[in-house]
């Protein structure tokens, strides 16, 4: 899935001259813990979120204020504004992250914890044209269904197997897979209860699975196939 499936195109913003307590308001009245800030032509300008409000003055946040003079004078000058001027467009994050539209699910869940953020605003010619927050990836997860596998035990069998060596620890632990009527087998020397786990997870994640067994302690009889 990409960004444009699941963006939230019905945006509440502010305007950079708009007053702190008036973004505040708005996002307490729209439930939302950040909002964009758009000049007149809907160009992002950048994000004004709870995390920018906490060291606040109205919040006492003097008592935050860096007392390192060593602290060369700018950092020292722009802490000062981002806690005590009335303005959006001074407190606000500049230059936040962003993405378009076809940018992929996996992608956007990346930036997000590596950023450690809770939206990516989604650009198309620096225009704001969306949002991606976290609840929309929930969304996405609620919504998503099992991938189709081919039909019958042997089409279960190759899909687990092919799953088997998708970046999930198990790769060379030679895990075998054996299917009847549904029924997963899993055998092999898996020696970690995590390992273990993760094949459990494997299998229960193909559609036409109907139960799971483990062998892991047992050899595997004639027939089984390893990833």
């Amino acid at each position: 899935m990409l960004a444009k499936d699941v963006m939230t195109t019905k945006i509440v913003k502010v305007s950079p001259d708009n007053s702190v307590k008036h973004a505040c308001k708005i996002m307490l009245d729209n439930h939302v813990s950040g909002i964009p800030v758009v000049d007149d032509d809907g160009h992002l300008l950048g994000i004004i979120s709870e995390g920018d409000l906490i060291r606040r003055t109205e919040l006492g946040g003097r008592a935050f204020a860096p007392i390192d003079t060593a602290m060369p004078a700018e950092v020292r000058a722009d802490a000062y504004v981002k806690r005590t001027s009335w303005k959006v467009g001074d407190t606000m994050t500049r230059d936040p992250v962003t993405i378009d539209e076809e940018t992929s699910l996996t992608r956007v869940a990346q930036l997000m914890q590596d950023h450690g953020i809770k939206r990516v605003p989604v650009v198309r010619a620096g225009e704001l044209i969306g949002i991606v927050g976290r609840a929309d990836l929930l969304r996405a997860i609620l919504a998503a269904d099992l991938d189709e596998t081919a039909s019958g035990d042997e089409g279960i069998q190759r899909s687990i197997v092919t799953r088997l060596g998708e970046n999930t620890g198990l790769e060379g632990l030679g895990v075998k897979v054996t299917v009847a009527d549904g029924t997963v087998h899993l055998w092999g020397n898996v020696e970690t209860a995590e390992c273990r786990r993760a094949a459990r997870v494997v299998a229960e994640s193909v559609r036409g699975v109907r139960s799971v067994v483990e062998h892991f302690s047992q050899t595997c009889p004639e027939g089984g196939t390893g990833n």
